[in-house]
């Protein structure tokens, strides 16, 4: 492919050898010496790059530049000038240049500029494609070795930052990327199949963070150093979706970024009720069964939660202040920033977000969303433009200008399945796609996590004899009764509840301002 130029320069004469050069590395070259034969040319044909001198008589180079974004916004140029004085820079900068050179400039810098400025995607493919490769390898072993907890929250960081590195590369290597991806799955199931009675039933010393130790561990420890916390949690947040918020963050906060692991069921109802009570759900429904909700009920499963803190404050003799609130969509966001002054005397203010959660479920049933969240990059810039349109920006933006410290955090992730899994129950069964408990359940075990005595994972029992399963990896649980039909319209949503890198292991995120 032969990519054109344009070069206006009033000297353009003395520059032939310049011109020599890029004709000899494959470029096509249009030579003009002023402004207004630089605009006229830009009319009458496209052109990948324009080289442009700021000082020519007539129109000068910056309003040269100014005509030429009007006939064609997105071409890069270049501008070339004698000047370094900081005001010129500054408007040609302001004026969107894609680079700035400096005379007497030599045909490496020129080289140089169109490479990073017309080649970039290409170069970055094909660097970003053979790092991939090279680690592809490590990445593997790394899977294959993993023994503990910190083991597999290092591949979930890699598999995370590979799938970032590819994406924004457009990069060929993803199916390979998804290939090392499912594997970890898998071997995280056998991890979690091995390892999570004996978590549940161990001292604290001796198995990962998991979620009714985070007010002990990450919340209480720093009010007792009197700090005003503020703590965020957004519902069905992944990790990848975390790395995305980071990036609007670091300017304003200092970060401290770690994962933690989930309980099962990686649901709402358990895992976030286990947040703010400091228990396994087990443990809420003995000693405060008016504040828990079997799933066959058809009260709201989460509607306890803010005494649920106020059970586990009393219960640790504290006397912290503090609020709760939940926000479900942005005119709600809005109303609270607006009285969020009025917070500023608790120890500790709680905001609950549902919007991700909403996406989800929204997703699952509505075929425009589902095409708009098509895959995970699609998911997560549908997170990121929320992030970036509603009332979380103006929420961070008064939370860097207080003297709060903002623990960030969610209940669990989920996972987009593509597997079903035939089971069958009665209908007392509770309908989640990733997680199944019930008396009569009838499944393969090979497929499927099962616990057969919830008391060891200091689970809710219904009936003497529940047992609980849990799907793996990608897979999602289906009944055999219109199986076809239901396979269909839930293959490629995104679900929770069951045993995932992408539901379990999740972020808890300390941000400081930095002002």
């Amino acid at each position: 492919m032969t990519y054109k130029l344009l070069w206006a320069d009033d000297e353009i004469e003395l520059l032939n050898a310049h011109v020599i050069f890029l004709q000899n590395k494959g470029y096509d070259v249009t030579q003009v010496t002023n402004g207004l034969d630089a605009i006229e040319a830009c009319k009458e044909e496209t052109f990948d790059l324009v080289l442009l001198d700021e000082n020519m008589p007539g129109l000068s180079g910056l309003e040269t530049l100014v005509k030429i974004k009007e006939i064609q916004p997105e071409i890069p140029i270049v501008m070339v000038t004698k000047s370094e004085e900081e005001d010129i820079m500054e408007q040609a900068i302001g004026s969107q240049i894609a680079d700035y050179l400096i005379k007497p400039v030599n045909p490496h810098q020129i080289l140089l500029a169109l490479k990073k400025n017309i080649h970039k995607k290409e170069i970055v493919a094909e660097q970003t494609n053979s790092a991939y490769q090279q680690n592809f390898g490590k990445l593997g072993m790394l899977i294959s070795d993993s023994l503990t907890t910190e083991d597999w929250i290092n591949v979930y960081r890699k598999l995370v930052y590979w799938e970032f590195e590819l994406e924004n590369a457009e990069s060929g290597m993803h199916e390979m990327l998804k290939a090392q991806g499912d594997e970890a799955n898998n071997m995280y199931a056998r991890f979690v199949k091995k390892n999570y009675l004996q978590w549940i039933n161990s001292p604290r010393e001796e198995r990962p963070l998991m979620s009714h130790d985070l007010f002990r561990e990450r919340i209480f420890p720093l009010i007792d150093r009197g700090e005003k916390v503020f703590l965020i949690l957004i519902d069905n947040f992944r990790y990848d979706q975390w790395r995305v918020l980071a990036k609007e963050l670091a300017p304003d906060f200092t970060i401290d970024e770690e994962l933690y692991t989930s309980i099962l069921p990686t649901a709402t109802q358990y895992a976030r009720n286990a947040i703010f009570s400091g228990l396994m759900p087990a443990q809420i429904k003995s000693m405060y069964p008016n504040l828990w909700v079997d799933e066959e009920e058809d009260e709201g499963k989460n509607l306890n939660e803010k005494m649920l803190i106020e059970t586990q404050i009393a219960r640790y003799r504290r006397r912290d202040t503090f609020s709760y609130n939940k926000v479900i969509n942005s005119t709600a966001a809005d109303r609270y920033i607006d009285t969020i002054n009025n917070l500023q005397g608790n120890d500790l203010n709680v905001l609950v977000m549902n919007f991700i959660d909403m996406l989800s479920h929204a997703r699952t049933e509505s075929m425009m969303v589902r095409e708009l969240a098509s895959n995970e990059a699609a998911y997560r810039s549908i997170t990121h433009s929320w992030i970036r349109h509603s009332a979380v920006t103006r929420l961070f933006r008064y939370l860097a200008a207080s003297d709060y410290t903002v623990i960030l955090t969610t209940d669990h992730g989920s996972v987009q399945v593509r597997n079903a899994v035939k089971v069958v129950g009665d209908k007392n069964t509770n309908t989640n796609l990733r997680y199944k408990l019930g008396k009569t359940l009838g499944y393969n075990p090979k497929e499927v996590f099962e616990i057969k005595e919830p008391s060891k994972a200091m689970l809710p029992a219904p009936n003497v004899s529940t047992s609980y399963i849990f799907a793996t990896n990608d897979d999602f649980f289906a009944y055999p009764n219109n199986y076809n039909h239901y396979v269909s319209y839930y293959r490629d949503t995104f679900q929770h509840g069951g045993v995932s890198l992408e539901e379990m292991l999740i972020p808890i995120v300390t941000l400081r301002p930095k002002r």
